[in-house]
């Protein structure tokens, strides 16, 4: 589905934008209740093993704790593991590499199992995702 530029209830950040979240001069594109996934989770856990010095590491460790103590991921669950079958074809059907988009394909999953909206600064990492809503957060230059 397209980007849509209006906030919902309740919606999932991706990793892209709970990571622009101190970043954002607007909050109307994003749900009154976020949630993330475990695959954002997951995501913000290599962070500080990958990065190259002290400085970066603690900024990446800082989200990554910020995440663990402010939000109960949802998960990607039996469900999510049968609607990501269904993304991944939807994503080559399209004419994309699935396996390139592996991460997003698990949070749109995710999103789809929990009948929620994906709420992102990259609407383009979730194009020829089926039955996904997503919405666009706008992030400054």
């Amino acid at each position: 589905m397209g980007a849509k530029s209006r906030a919902s209830a309740r919606g999932i950040l991706d990793t892209s934008t709970f990571l622009h979240l101190w970043r954002l001069p607007d909050t109307e594109a994003l749900p009154a209740e976020p949630m993330i996934s475990t695959v954002t989770l997951a995501e913000l856990a290599v962070g500080p093993l990958v990065a190259r010095d002290d400085r970066e590491r603690a900024r990446r460790q800082a989200h990554l704790q910020w995440a663990e103590a402010d939000f109960v991921p949802l998960p990607f669950d039996v469900e999510a593991a049968r609607i990501f079958g269904a993304v991944s074809t939807s994503l080559r059907e399209s004419g994309r590499k699935a396996t390139a988009r592996t991460f997003d394909s698990m949070i749109a999953a995710i999103a789809i199992a929990n009948d929620l909206p994906v709420h992102t600064c990259d609407p383009g990492d979730f194009e020829g995702i089926d039955r996904l809503e997503v919405v666009a957060v706008p992030v400054p230059g």
